[in-house]
Formats: C-alpha cells, sequence, structure tokens
C-alpha cells in the first residue's frame, strides 16, 4: 500500500495483471500489455471491490509519419517502474514504423495518465491515442478505446441548439475551422482541450449535476509542443479514440513523447472539471497564472462594436459591410446612440478600417484623420480598440507567408523573423502615440481560426498548429504592451495556455451564418460559452459579444442576462440587422438598464 495525503493507492497483481484501486477509480493494466479496463469506485471505497467498468482504455497507441502508418507487431508484459508515491507502469510494444515504443501509465491517486513514446526517426502525420492499429494475429485493424459512457460534453461550442452530444458523435478542439460543413467549430480557437464524459444518457444542462457524475478526458502539455492543428474525439461503436493532427510539421529524430491524456473521474459537472484542468496546468506549468491585479478599470466599461451596425447599413444600401468601417458611418452610430443617452466607454471599430490588412494603415478614404478621431474620443473619455485579422497578410510580401507548393501564401508566418518584425510594426503603427501611430488603445483579434492547415505547406521553424498560433499572439500581445502597457487585447482563445496572450476572450458570433434554421435559443449557449471561458481563464475579463441576433426578442433576453456574464457589448445603433427591425425607447432603455446593472457589479467586485 502506498499512501499519499490525498488518498491511497492499492497496488496488486493477479494472474499476470497489473490491479489498482483508489478511492476514485480502479483500474486493472492486462497481462499482455494491450488494454486498461477502469472501473468506478465501489460502494465501499475503503473495500477493494471495485464498481462498474467505463472503459477499456486502449494501450497501443500509433504514431504515424510520412513514410507511412504506425502498427503493432508484438506486445510486452506491463512492467512496474515504481511504486512510491505512486505506481508508474510501461508496457511497451514493437512498432512497424519506430526502433522503440511504449506506453507510460501514472496511476495518480486522484486519475489515470497516460502519455505514449518513440525513438527512432520520422515526421508525425496523425497521432493515435487510446487507440492503434494492430497486425497482431486475431487481433488485426484499428482498435479503438471501448466505452459506456453515453454524454459527451465539449468546450468548443458547434450547434448552437445543443450543449452537449451523444458519446457516439465527434467532436473538434483546435485552430482551424469556418462556417462550411464539417468545420463549424471556430468560435473558440482554441477552446480547452478537455472533455467530459458521463454514463448518464440525454444529460439536457452540463450544469445540473448527474447521477453518475463526470469523467475528465483531457491533454495536457506545454503550449509550445502542441505542435498539432487540433484534438478529435473520434467515436466508434461502442467506443472512441483521440487523434491529434500533426500534419507532417513535426520532426522526429531520436526521443519522443506525445502529450499526457489526463482520466479522471469525480466531477460534479463539466464547468468543475475545467477548472480542475485549469489548476493541474498552472500547477505543472504547462500554463500561465494571470494575476488580476494588472487589469485597469477601463477594460470593463461597456463597448460599441459597429459591425452588426455596419451590417444593417449594408443591407439598406446593398454596399459591403467592410465598406462601412469608415468615420462618417461610426460618427452616424455613435451620434445616434449618444442621442439615446448611451455612451459606451470603449469603441471598437470593425473590419475594415484598413487599406490593407497586414499593414495596418488607415483608408484614408473612410477615415481622413484616424488618428485625430481617435484622440477626440478620448478627450471625451471613451477609449479605442481596433479590429486587426490574424493571419491576413494583404500588402505584404509573400516571403513572410506560409506558402503552399505553388509558392501561393495562404497566411502570415510567425515562424519567420522578417513576419514578426511586420507584426510588430503593424502594432506600433495601431497604438503608438508617435509620430506615424493612431494612437489606439487596444486591439479586438478575429480570424485566429484561419490557422494555415496542410502537410503540404512550407513555412520558418518548428512550430505548428496551436504552437504556431499562439506564437503568433505572443508576438502582437508582447509588441502591443510595450507600446501601450495598459492596451487591452481581446481575443476568442479561451485555453488556459493562451492567458498570457490575452486580456479578454469574447464569445464570438452567436449562430452559425450557415445554418438554415438559425432559431437556437441564444442565452443557454452564450451562459454556456461564459461558463467555458470563466472555468478555464478565470483571471481573464469576457467580451459578452453580440452578433447576430436572430430577433430583436432574443436579443432583448441576451441583453438583460450580460451583466451576470461579462462586459457588455452593443453592436447594433438604429436596426437588428438580420431583422430589419428598428430599435424604439424600450430597446434603448433595456441597454442604459443593463449597462448600469453592469457597472454596479463591476464596482462591487471592484
Amino acid at each position: 500500500m502506498v499512501a499519499r495525503a490525498s488518498g491511497e493507492v492499492r497496488l496488486g497483481r493477479h494472474e499476470g495483471r497489473i490491479e489498482i484501486r483508489t478511492k476514485a477509480y480502479g483500474m486493472s493494466v492486462a497481462a499482455d500489455g494491450r488494454t486498461a479496463g477502469v472501473f468506478a469506485p465501489g460502494a465501499d471505497p475503503d473495500a477493494d471491490a471495485r464498481g462498474p467498468q467505463v472503459a477499456v482504455l486502449q494501450l497501443l497507441g500509433a504514431l504515424d509519419t510520412l513514410d507511412g502508418p504506425d502498427e503493432t507487431a508484438a506486445t510486452a508484459p506491463p512492467v512496474l517502474l515504481r511504486e512510491d508515491p505512486y505506481p508508474v507502469i510501461e508496457a511497451g510494444r514493437r512498432s512497424t514504423r519506430w526502433e522503440r515504443a511504449a506506453v507510460r501509465i501514472e496511476c495518480r491517486p486522484e486519475g489515470v495518465e497516460l502519455s505514449w513514446s518513440v525513438r527512432g526517426s520520422g515526421t508525425l502525420t496523425e497521432v493515435h491515442l487510446l487507440a492503434g492499429r494492430s497486425v497482431l494475429p486475431g487481433a488485426g485493424g484499428y482498435l479503438p478505446s471501448g466505452s459506456s459512457f453515453r454524454t459527451l460534453f465539449s468546450p468548443n461550442p458547434g450547434d448552437p441548439r445543443r450543449l452537449v452530444r451523444a458519446a457516439g458523435e465527434s467532436a473538434v478542439v483546435g485552430v482551424v475551422g469556418d462556417a462550411r460543413p464539417g468545420r463549424g467549430h471556430w468560435f473558440f480557437t482554441p477552446a480547452p482541450l478537455c472533455l467530459a464524459l458521463t454514463t448518464t444518457p440525454a444529460v439536457e444542462d452540463p450544469a445540473h449535476p448527474v447521477p453518475d457524475g463526470w469523467w475528465t478526458l483531457a491533454v495536457d502539455a506545454p503550449i509550445r509542443d502542441m505542435t498539432f492543428t487540433q484534438l478529435a474525439y473520434v467515436p466508434a461503436d461502442g467506443g472512441f479514440a483521440l487523434r491529434l493532427d500533426y500534419e507532417g510539421h513535426t520532426r522526429v529524430d531520436g526521443e519522443f513523447r506525445t502529450p499526457t491524456v489526463v482520466f479522471t473521474p469525480g466531477s460534479p459537472d463539466p464547468y468543475e472539471a475545467l477548472r480542475r484542468y485549469r489548476a493541474r496546468l498552472v500547477s505543472r506549468g504547462s500554463a500561465p497564472a494571470v494575476p488580476r491585479s494588472r487589469r485597469p478599470d477601463w477594460w470593463s466599461a461597456p463597448m460599441f462594436c459597429g459591425w452588426g451596425a455596419q451590417n444593417h447599413e449594408g443591407r439598406v444600401t446593398g454596399r459591403p459591410a467592410q465598406d462601412l468601417a469608415g468615420q462618417a458611418a461610426y460618427d452616424r452610430y455613435l451620434g445616434h446612440l449618444a442621442g439615446q443617452g448611451i455612451e459606451p466607454g470603449t469603441i471598437v471599430i470593425d473590419d475594415k478600417w484598413q487599406l490593407q490588412y497586414g499593414t495596418c494603415e488607415p483608408d484614408p478614404d473612410k477615415w481622413p484623420d484616424l488618428r485625430g478621431w481617435i484622440a477626440a474620443r478620448r478627450e471625451r473619455g471613451q477609449r479605442v480598440l481596433l479590429w486587426w485579422p490574424a493571419w491576413l497578410w494583404e500588402g505584404l510580401a509573400d516571403e513572410v507567408c506560409v506558402r503552399n507548393p505553388e509558392g501561393v501564401p495562404v497566411a502570415l508566418d510567425p515562424g519567420s523573423p522578417a513576419a514578426r518584425k511586420a507584426l510588430e510594426d503593424g502594432v506600433t503603427r495601431m497604438l503608438g502615440d508617435g509620430p506615424g501611430g493612431l494612437g489606439a488603445d487596444g486591439l479586438k483579434i478575429d480570424f485566429t481560426a484561419r490557422t494555415p492547415s496542410g502537410a503540404a505547406l512550407a513555412h520558418h521553424g518548428p512550430r505548428w498548429g496551436i504552437a504556431l498560433l499562439h506564437q503568433l499572439l505572443s508576438t502582437v500581445y508582447d509588441a502591443a504592451k510595450r507600446v501601450k502597457p495598459d492596451a487591452l487585447v481581446v481575443t476568442h482563445t479561451p485555453h488556459p495556455g493562451f492567458a498570457d496572450v490575452t486580456d479578454m476572450v469574447r464569445l464570438n458570433d452567436m449562430l452559425r451564418l450557415d445554418d438554415p434554421e438559425p432559431d437556437a435559443p441564444i442565452v443557454p449557449q452564450m451562459r454556456h460559452r461564459a461558463a467555458v471561458v470563466t472555468a478555464a481563464c478565470p483571471d481573464l475579463l469576457v467580451d459578452t459579444d453580440d452578433w447576430c441576433v436572430p430577433d430583436r426578442e432574443q436579443w432583448r433576453a441576451y441583453l438583460a442576462a450580460k451583466p451576470d456574464l461579462g462586459v457588455p457589448a452593443l453592436y447594433y445603433s438604429t436596426h437588428i440587422d438580420r431583422t430589419g427591425e428598428p430599435l424604439g425607447p424600450e430597446d434603448y432603455a433595456a441597454v442604459r438598464s443593463a449597462w448600469h446593472a453592469w457597472d454596479q457589479r463591476r464596482r462591487m467586485h471592484a
């Protein structure tokens, strides 16, 4: 018996199996080293009797390369590497692709941690965890893990009608997506790499406890090691697998260990699972701890963003909404709101105030004197943020871009020193108070889901996927703080590891624009998104967003809910853009009431 302050781990052997018992779970590693059964705790946690089996974890793993798939030709019995302070088990296998391959299982009192290692040379494409390919006698083919789970929770918003899904459906968390079929998971890029599963079927509201509780299935690694574009939960008949998409941009020469898969029971709801996930990442140095003391008061002021008003005016005039991100239009929008007694503390100038996205120079036809306009708003006690699209290179040289085999740019390349210099110059131009600077107070960063993806793409440096996006945002964030220490940077990246490159997380668009039936109630989904952000990034502010609402009735309902969720954001001036419904005196009164409620709340918690 091995004792720890947090509980006990009982270790035993039976017919070649290694048996583990804790108060939280039971596990039995098979004598052939291929699988591990995981059990719920028994009725008496101090007894040896175990509860029902919840999963049979497939231990093989498969680290595929550009040279071909990784298949398992033989396995070895599990070996106990150590007992104290908790058992650590290793099971080796003979791989058709690597010189050596093994799985490591750490049996901590609170849960199981698994990682897969290989030795050799190759460039990773797909890495399959809790699954593997076998050429073993009688067990050939792709082998996923088995599961009795019925419901799956993903922190990455997808279908706005549902907050949870059946465990037999897929889920993706990563940095690539858009509004096209099968890719509508771009609202948070990236969300926490933390899923939750329960044996309880037909869960409607994840905030309500369920009889069986929730098991957490999470990926833990420092951001620099997340050189994959996404984590995919791949369902199978009676089971599941995890897949990391490296896309041929991570070279292995020698030893390589995958990110750790952490499988833990006992969360009353998925949001508590996210809180525990974040705490674990911080405690192990995989995510930064961000102090609240750095937050200027003006960051919390109610905001106006002109995108919804631009879209309404565009529908009326037949012009693209981007054409209306100009001084005349914003003076109209803000002048009308001021006439209704609505004075936002922060103004966001949205897409497209720039002449070219990459150079960050204002369009002189839209903004004859953007610097002067920002200064005038400052004199009124208001701050101005500029919308900035991640990855877009318009106006910059092809050499600073990620390029396809035809030499055509597909995205800015933050791995390039020249690209990082261009980013720093752009931030200085947008925020600087000196000659040539616009004097803005911060940035609203969008389009992070356009992270480049594809094995054939060429780029600088070793980073790819999630790590490459973090490098991009780190370059921009650090430059912003050098130019203006109290600059506000807003993103939609609620992964705890991104807390050092953002000050505020926006909840993003509330509907998928390609949805033929955009009738999902918006308040539940936005409450869900806010709960994800506050659980995963408790030290960051929440931008409640405001676009695009299906109608005025739901807009009013969400307006009333915003003071409980985060900083109120207003995107409309005179009309709701999707329906053309005009805003009347009661609507403006509702805005004033919500903003007043938020001001009272933030002063109370200051």
